[in-house]
């Protein structure tokens, strides 16, 4: 019986622990999800109306600079895809057939105010910067991904790539962004790099991060500041509305852990419902004896389901302060805020009684349904 409250304890915490661990979770989720999404916008070039083509010269090559005028802009950046055809990426001129040398990576065209936009963290080396963009200078920076697969681990010894057949100096590899994850596995080159040497005609996106808040205002202004003779031209992305896209994320988070505590109740109630069929099984001489001085079915049933339920209140009660404990010590290891839903803990013994009464009905059944001259017979 020890064992089976055990049982009724360890599912009855895990419940209690996943909603609280649940909404502590979901709370830190979404707070950092609400801080990046209210501050993000991209702006890129609409279709025409009749051609439906993209003008490649849509946005002005000077857009960060026209952006950061309007009070609550933080930073902003372009970023635009480049056409290398069929070049292939390598670290090596020399082509082994055994081993790939040469990849087909993307190479991508930044401004040099795009890492801060996107929230970029170097691993070593350095930012392009705007004297290689005016220079035009083959210099490169690596994601992570695209250093890896082409060996590249730092720049100290000043590692070099080739890009088709031309050489280009690794000067910097990023460890993370927080915008635009596609960088990660990039060689991004500088604008002016691209415009000189592979024809790039104009801006492909600006990144724009905004003050909290602000995101919707210059929404409304970038077009204007960009194009005042033609805003149509130009399309500004916002990310999703936070309240919505929050509350899709907490009820999947919820639905998950929900299922989890729920299967781990089963578990539990079935270990219940066994031990108490086992009861009914070595017990058969005490329910013959209550049986033949006077006691009815209802009253052998009744002892039983009282049984059950009081192991489901007491598992419910002792689950119950571990669930809460275990969120508490969660939360202080991991520098959260605990978020505890207080009906959680008061309705864990209740709920476990439930479980315990609905699990016993069947052994209590089977009890009840014993004669006395049955029971003195096992």
């Amino acid at each position: 019986m020890a064992l089976t409250v055990l049982g009724i304890v360890i599912g009855m915490s895990a419940l209690v622990a996943t909603i609280g661990l649940t909404r502590t979770a979901g709370n830190r989720i979404i707070s950092q999800f609400d801080q990046l999404a209210a501050t993000e916008l991209f702006i890129t070039a609409r279709p025409g109306m009749a051609t439906g083509t993209i003008d490649p010269r849509a946005i002005p090559w000077d857009a960060p600079e026209r952006l950061v005028r309007l009070n609550g802009v933080v930073a902003a950046g372009l970023l635009s895809d480049v056409n290398v055809r069929d070049m292939l990426v390598s670290a090596s001129p020399v082509v082994d057939p055994s081993n790939q040398t040469a990849f087909k990576l993307a190479v991508r065209a930044a401004s040099p105010d795009l890492f801060r936009a996107v929230r970029a963290d170097l691993a070593s080396g350095r930012f392009i910067d705007g004297g290689h963009s005016a220079r035009a200078e083959r210099v490169a920076i690596l994601g992570p991904d695209a250093a890896r697969r082409l060996g590249i681990t730092g720049v100290e010894r000043l590692p070099a790539i080739y890009v088709g057949d031309e050489l280009y100096l690794v000067i910097g590899i990023l460890r993370d962004v927080v915008r635009k994850p596609e960088l990660l596995g990039s060689v991004i080159i500088p604008e002016g790099t691209a415009r000189r040497h592979f024809s790039l005609f104009g801006p492909g996106m600006v990144i724009v991060e905004t003050k909290i808040g602000a995101a919707s205002l210059i929404a409304l202004q970038a077009r204007a500041a960009l194009r005042p003779d033609d805003p149509r031209t130009l399309r500004v992305q916002l990310p999703q509305e936070p309240r919505r896209v929050r509350d899709d994320v907490q009820t999947d988070l919820n639905m998950m852990f929900l299922l989890l505590g729920g299967l781990s109740l089963v578990v539990g109630a079935l270990g219940i419902a066994n031990i108490t069929l086992v009861g009914v099984m070595e017990r058969t001489a005490e329910i013959g004896l209550r049986r033949a001085i006077g006691a009815t079915r209802r009253h052998i049933a009744s002892q039983f389901l009282i049984e059950s339920a009081s192991m489901g209140v007491v598992g419910g009660l002792l689950g119950s302060s571990v669930g809460v404990l275990i969120v508490v010590g969660v939360s202080a290891y991991q520098v959260w805020t605990p978020v505890l839903d207080p009906l959680a803990p008061l309705l864990a013994p209740a709920v476990g009684g439930v479980i315990g009464l609905l699990s016993g009905v069947y052994p209590a059944s089977r009890a009840a349904a014993l004669e006395p001259a049955e029971a003195f017979r096992h």
